[in-house]
């Protein structure tokens, strides 16, 4: 499985992106995606995530009723839409796979900066 994520650029804080993340591989669709971050001089933190069916979501506290992860199945895509962001959601934001969430994050695509100005 390889990823590609896009969709990243500069926008004021209160605004809106949605980054995608493209699969290639048939087998993606039975993956758990999710979407990671890290900003400069910090480490990669969770952002959340999407199981295969899309019947369950996780999202870190941080992005909770702001952020929504959501996946077309037949486009191999998972997208992330960002509202109400502040400058702390300033990040290079990734997409990564897993089988479940019974197993380590196997795939990492490459990421795409998100910046937000104050």
């Amino acid at each position: 499985v390889q990823l590609q994520a896009s969709g990243g650029g500069l926008v004021q804080a209160g605004g809106s992106l949605r980054l995608s993340c493209v699969a290639s591989g048939r087998a993606f669709s039975t993956y758990t995606v999710g979407w990671f971050r890290q900003a400069p001089g910090k480490g990669r933190d969770f952002v959340c995530d999407i199981t295969w069916s899309g019947s369950s979501t996780v999202y870190a506290d941080s992005v909770k009723g702001r952020f929504t992860i959501s996946r077309d199945t037949a486009k191999n895509t998972v997208y992330l839409q960002m509202n109400s962001l502040t400058p702390e959601d300033t990040a290079v934001y990734y997409c990564a796979a897993r089988l479940s969430r019974l197993t380590s994050w196997e795939y990492v695509g490459q990421g795409t900066q998100v910046t937000v100005s104050s």
